[in-house]
């Protein structure tokens, strides 16, 4: 099967087109005949940093989220083979990713693609959906709650928005003009000017702060003003992950908090919630472009580039 794949850390430029032996499902496994594997900017980290891969076996196959065809199933797999499928991997797994044509995942990772969604369009959405769903579980957010979001314009905020909007979270984003009334759709709140004292127009927003803050922008301190005392902040990187900053011990109160959506994975009710806000238009694909494997290295160009908005997908179809 073909793959795109790496032999050792570098720029895109590493990433190359192979061919791989086709993976057999085990117990509870789908065997998933990809059309369309999303491109994260996880996968550029993963890519550029040495031994972050499972180093135990090469080539390397990045990939977080696809959508295809389940054309084979393992023992006691609840998925049949013919259903479209989206779902989620972790690449850093011997198996690998999805850049390939092929991918074998726990049944429980993946889940229908509702009515008639395009496949490379519902690529783009499982990863971000789950990370989301995974935010605002971690942040102990319920109906009544207000959540503030910074980088609501990303890939992040494009699914948290619509989400907790879903839930009955009330949510404060920041926005430039030019998003605005995109933000707006996907069910934000209220929306501040981004830039320089966004902690204090959120605050002016919400005088009480936010319930929990999603930084999804990596502001880091600087937005620590908005969130209420005895609230929570959560960044989408980890502490001492490429473009975060170190935080103060925590003030009045707040909580840090630090969610890895892997831990989420195999979760069938959140992947059915997911399925749902797809199907009924709550929740829309965001794709940035399509690529042919030989030319994956393109996007990941663009991510680090920065500025793109939804997710470029290589096509395996």
């Amino acid at each position: 099967m073909r793959a795109v794949v790496f032999t050792e850390a570098g720029g895109p430029e590493v990433l190359t087109v192979t061919e791989l032996p086709v993976p057999e499902p085990g117990a509870g496994e789908i065997r998933v005949r990809v059309h369309g594997a999303a491109v994260n900017p996880a996968d550029t980290l993963l890519r550029g940093l040495p031994g972050a891969m499972d180093t135990s076996r090469t080539p390397y196959v990045l990939g977080m989220d696809f959508a295809g065809v389940a054309d084979a199933a393992g023992p006691g797999a609840e998925i049949a083979p013919g259903t479209r499928v989206m779902g989620v991997v972790r690449p850093t797994r011997p198996a690998g990713g999805a850049y390939a044509a092929y991918v074998v995942v726990p049944a429980s990772w993946a889940v229908e693609v509702p009515g008639d969604v395009a496949l490379h369009e519902a690529a783009t959405v499982p990863m971000n959906a789950l990370t989301a769903l995974a935010a605002i579980e971690t942040m102990e957010l319920t109906a009544g709650d207000t959540a503030g979001v910074t980088g609501a314009a990303g890939a992040f905020g494009g699914s948290f928005l619509p989400l907790a909007a879903a839930r009955g979270i009330r949510t404060v984003a920041d926005a430039a003009p030019k998003d605005e009334d995109a933000l707006r759709e996907l069910g934000a709140t209220w929306l501040v000017p981004r830039g320089a004292g966004l902690a204090e127009r959120m605050r002016a927003t919400v005088p009480d702060g936010v319930d929990a803050l999603l930084d999804g922008a990596l502001l880091g301190a600087a937005v620590l003003g908005a969130v209420r005392d005895g609230g929570a902040y959560a960044s989408l990187r980890k502490p001492g992950e490429p473009g975060t900053s170190p935080l103060p011990p925590a003030p009045r109160g707040i909580s840090y908090r630090a969610f890895g959506v892997h831990e989420w994975f195999g979760r069938t009710d959140l992947m059915a919630e997911i399925a749902t806000a797809l199907g009924t238009g709550r929740l829309s694909p965001r794709l940035a472009g399509v690529v042919p494997p030989q030319e994956a290295s393109a996007p990941h160009a663009a991510l680090e580039a920065g500025g793109t908005r939804g997710r470029w997908v290589i096509d395996f179809s």
